[in-house]
């Protein structure tokens, strides 16, 4: 298998659970050998502006025996991500939404512990869709090995799966960024924000420039790369970016929407794009967001602005793979991981994301 491999569109395939019933990962069945306990985060109810804990529900749950081509995977590291919250809501998006009572899922990586598939034996490292919980029964097509004798298993939740995928279709296929070009990155510190800061940088930016939310942060950007990077919550982010760009931005990679998405408009160069990948000033309002004031200036500009997810671009995993993964690989392009110790820190976790809380990668460590 490919080292560099990227998981890009695992879905799960967990049926609804009986009425009435706790809630399993698969239909309840008596195990031959001694039962498994996992220990989940389950959905007790959906938020109402900003998540709360109180929104989430720890629950025991009792595992099945696994039947021909499952493997019991006993988790160690799970992603938080900022997309979660858009699924707390009952809403239709490009991905389901949570349901109420059901286990809440996302990317985690986690060691074999039992197999009845010869796609996978015990002692196996495997990331997949399954997290938020100690244990997962699996169907063998629903996990993938990785090797992490070539990195540690937190890059395989971030930089080496669909968090540096992202930042790569971003600036590529969407961002249409080309050699000489000033990017602008703004959530610059987080996961995708630092990656694709770096990527760019290697695909031949004339300058790129970040933003982020801490004298800390700021440092941490031009540590990795970043030609400038500013706090925004020093206020007047469109003066911030002016003089940061002074020559304008060609390419602005959104992942906070609001004043940032503004003030990229406000600098934007003739012909200028915008990669717009996430809004999470936005995501926790009540009431729809105004769009962009300024959005008339996208008339005279020429400007092109085009959201995105990244399973719309998974044929460019390959790409990115034989580009970017080697220099992630080497060193050459760095990453950061915020780690929170156990499984019972996972929603306060999640929600320092909408805090500020991370630098890099938000990971649980179980």
């Amino acid at each position: 298998a490919d080292p560099y491999n990227v998981v890009t569109d695992v879905q799960e395939q967990w049926p609804s659970p009986p009425s009435g019933s706790e809630v399993v990962p698969r239909a309840q069945r008596v195990r031959s050998s001694a039962l498994i306990t996992a220990k989940q985060w389950v959905l007790a109810s959906r938020p109402d502006g900003q998540p709360t804990v109180e929104n989430f529900r720890f629950e025991e749950v009792e595992l099945p025996e696994l039947s021909d081509g499952q493997i019991l995977v006993e988790n160690t590291f799970a992603s938080v991500d900022p997309y979660m919250r858009g699924r707390m809501n009952d809403v239709k998006s490009y991905i389901e939404p949570f349901q109420i009572d059901e286990p809440l899922t996302g990317t985690a990586v986690g060691v074999v512990a039992e197999s009845r598939s010869n796609k996978f034996k015990t002692g196996d490292t495997v990331r997949h869709f399954a997290g938020w919980r100690t244990h997962a029964v699996l169907n063998e097509d629903q996990a993938e090995q990785i090797d992490t004798s070539l990195a540690p298993a937190e890059a395989y939740l971030g930089i080496l799966g669909q968090t540096g995928l992202t930042a790569y279709v971003g600036l590529t296929a969407v961002g249409e960024m080309r050699e000489g070009d000033v990017v602008f990155i703004s959530g610059a510190a987080g996961a995708v924000g630092s990656a694709a800061g770096q990527i760019a940088k290697h695909l031949g930016a004339a300058k790129v420039i970040g933003s982020a939310g801490s004298p800390e942060k700021v440092d941490y950007l031009t540590g990795i790369g970043f030609d400038e990077a500013f706090n925004y919550k020093d206020g007047d982010v469109n003066g911030q970016l002016a003089k940061a760009a002074p020559d304008g931005v060609d390419v602005y990679f959104d992942n906070v929407g609001g004043d940032h998405l503004e003030a990229a408009i406000q600098n934007a160069n003739t012909f200028g794009r915008i990669a717009m990948c996430g809004a999470i000033a936005q995501y926790n309002d009540t009431e729809p967001a105004p769009g962009p004031r300024n959005l008339g200036l996208s008339i005279g500009k020429c400007l092109t602005l085009r959201g995105f997810v990244v399973g719309q671009y998974t044929h460019l995993a390959k790409e990115f793979q034989e580009k970017i993964a080697p220099l992630i690989v080497d060193e050459s392009i760095k990453y950061a991981s915020t780690v929170r110790e156990g499984i019972e820190n996972m929603p306060n976790a999640f929600l320092e994301l909408f805090e500020g809380g991370n630098t890099g990668k938000m990971i649980v460590k179980f």
